[in-house]
């Protein structure tokens, strides 16, 4: 999974699970967090790279349930929104919304466990590294990458370099404390090293926080665990494949390479989408653009150029609909643009977390719910005891348009709050408010309960 969708990003907010968990629940079905950590992070002791087991979500066992909902999430023709169908250099008529820029879009940020010719190949890559395990950096946002990924972000340790700093300027000397200290007792959290915080405040970094940060960036230490959200550090020299470690690749051949991984993963997407993803600049996306092996379309329905994945385009004619009916983290890579999510789902997505309380439209961490390839609303969700809670439901207004729509949109909605509730220890669930119908919903979360 991890290496179709190139990162997986983290969050500190934690609801029914935490984000990095949510991604191959939404994916794989049920798969156990103990087992999602110990396959992103390896064994859960913290050790060097060479000791740990691969990070690969894709060797998971899923079982029947999670097979099904990697073949929903991977591999759905139409997920919908305003979006229609693409063709190479030129438009294509006639599709159902959602076409190449739906479908596409689920296959690939969407996509689940993959086998394949297409699985792991990527232009400008720097060869197979598959299962070697992971490392944390800065992708979209901080992120789990894996790490035959570790050369093409020699780019930004690069231009952190050059700058000089990033967050705070770097007390003279720590540096070389550290670096020391991990090659003698390595790996080691923060905590461990002398402590995060200078004071209560949480912007205020204690000198050895600034420092070990400081060399995550430019890519002296490595994170290769977190454990109980600390990260653990190590040295590069130590984490990081002697290979991979060498090949320190220019920035065109970094910036070409992570490109095409996103246009991989987006299926299909515009210059804008190219760039967010791994949070490049546009004018990076359009001068490397035409080396990455990425198809021009144009998109019915976008005014924007956009670029497809060829396999994504072969695949095309052989899709059938197998949905997932899940919940999706807010910062899941199929929705983690809201740009994109409104141009390709018609879908108005906004992480209300930070926002003042009175304010909040659809609640603190509204989840996408995913039916049949289109998102048809929110849940907020929370947890008291064993009971899971859906504090407030918002659906689109296409999904309760008709009673018939609100019946299979409250069977959707039952489906994937019982699945949830299952997958976190919870045996029962409660919808405080919602705009489907009260007799229609209740009658849906009863036939949907675990017999």
């Amino acid at each position: 999974m991890l290496e179709r969708l190139g990162a997986v990003q983290l969050d500190t907010i934690s609801v029914l699970a935490r984000s990095h968990e949510l991604v191959p629940y939404a994916r794989l079905g049920p798969v156990g967090r103990t087992a999602i950590e110990a396959a992103y992070w390896g064994s859960g002791q913290a050790a060097s790279t060479a000791a740990r087991p691969a990070g690969r979500l894709i060797t998971a066992p899923v079982g029947q349930a999670g097979a099904a909902a990697a073949n929903g999430l991977a591999r759905v023709p139409a997920p919908g929104g305003r979006a229609g169908a693409a063709a190479p250099g030129g438009r294509a008529g006639g599709a159902a919304p959602g076409g190449v820029a739906g479908g596409v879009a689920a296959g690939g940020v969407a996509g689940g466990a993959v086998s394949g010719p297409s699985a792991g190949r990527r232009a400008g890559a720097t060869g197979r590294w598959d299962g070697l395990g992971t490392f944390e950096y800065w992708a979209h946002a901080a992120s789990v990458l894996p790490l035959g990924d570790w050369p093409l972000f020699a780019f930004r340790r690069r231009a952190y370099l050059r700058r000089g700093w990033r967050w705070h300027k770097v007390p003279e000397g720590v540096c070389d404390e550290i670096r020391a200290r991990l090659k003698a007792d390595g790996p080691l959290t923060t905590k461990e090293l002398g402590g995060a915080k200078a004071s209560a405040e949480w912007w205020d970094w204690s000198d050895h926080k600034i420092g070990i940060e400081w060399l995550l960036d430019i890519g002296e230490v490595v994170c290769v665990q977190r454990v109980g959200w600390r990260r653990v550090y190590d040295l590069a020299e130590r984490a990081v494949p002697a290979e991979l470690l060498a090949r320190e690749l220019d920035d065109d051949a970094c910036l070409t390479a992570l490109v095409a991984r996103a246009g991989r993963a987006l299926g299909v997407g515009t210059r804008a989408d190219l760039a967010d993803y791994y949070r490049l600049k546009q004018d990076q996306v359009e001068q490397v653009v035409e080396a990455t092996g990425l198809v021009p379309v144009k998109v019915a329905g976008w005014t924007q150029r956009a670029w497809a994945d060829p396999d994504a385009l072969a695949e095309l004619s052989g899709l059938r609909g197998r949905h997932a009916t899940t919940l999706l983290s807010p910062f899941d890579s199929l929705v983690w643009d809201r740009a994109r999510a409104s141009r390709v789902f018609g879908f108005d997505h906004r992480l209300e977390a930070y926002v003042p309380k009175a304010k909040r439209v659809h609640g603190y961490f509204a989840m996408p719910l995913l039916v049949g390839g289109r998102l048809l609303g929110r849940v907020d969700p929370a947890r008291e005891g064993r009971t899971l809670i859906a504090r407030q439901v918002s659906m689109e207004a296409r999904a309760t348009g008709t009673p018939s729509r609100s019946e299979s949109s409250a069977a959707a909605l039952a489906t994937a709050l019982w699945r949830a509730a299952s997958w976190v220890g919870c045996d029962d669930v409660r919808v405080e408010r919602s705009d489907l119908p009260r007799d229609v919903l209740e009658s849906a979360l009863k036939n949907a309960a675990p017999s």
